[in-house]
């Protein structure tokens, strides 16, 4: 009986030790777009210029104005994330590649719009 118990046990072990990991959750970025002409996109709470790898993240996007959108383009990226007509908040997640990323919106982005890069 004890053998038996020690060759379950190790058994449970080995299917521990072989069973994938859960997925990571993406880096979050918060974006907002409005209620004025003003644009923004953080991490942690401070502007975004660079992150340190390629990879997912999630982007969360208060757009505050009907008159705006929030676009996120750069390498292999072209992505509206929000419309002119919506307002609330959107959640998607993009995977990023090493580059420069233009972030924007679409009707004014002359004058509202953010640069950042992935190294």
């Amino acid at each position: 009986m004890r053998v038996m118990c020690t060759l379950v046990a190790a058994g449970a072990v080995a299917l521990l030790a072989t069973s994938p990991a859960a997925p990571a959750t993406p880096p979050k970025l918060i974006g907002t777009v409005g209620p004025g002409f003003t644009i923004t996109l953080k991490q942690n709470g401070k502007a975004l210029k660079k992150l340190a790898k390629p990879g997912s993240y999630t982007f969360v996007i208060s757009d505050k104005a009907t008159i705006h959108n929030f676009v996120v383009e750069g390498p292999g990226v072209e992505r509206d994330i929000t419309t002119p007509s919506f307002t609330g908040t959107k959640t998607v997640t993009i995977k990023l590649r090493k580059g420069k990323y233009k972030f924007y919106c679409r009707p004014h982005e002359s004058s509202m719009f953010g640069f950042f890069t992935v190294a």
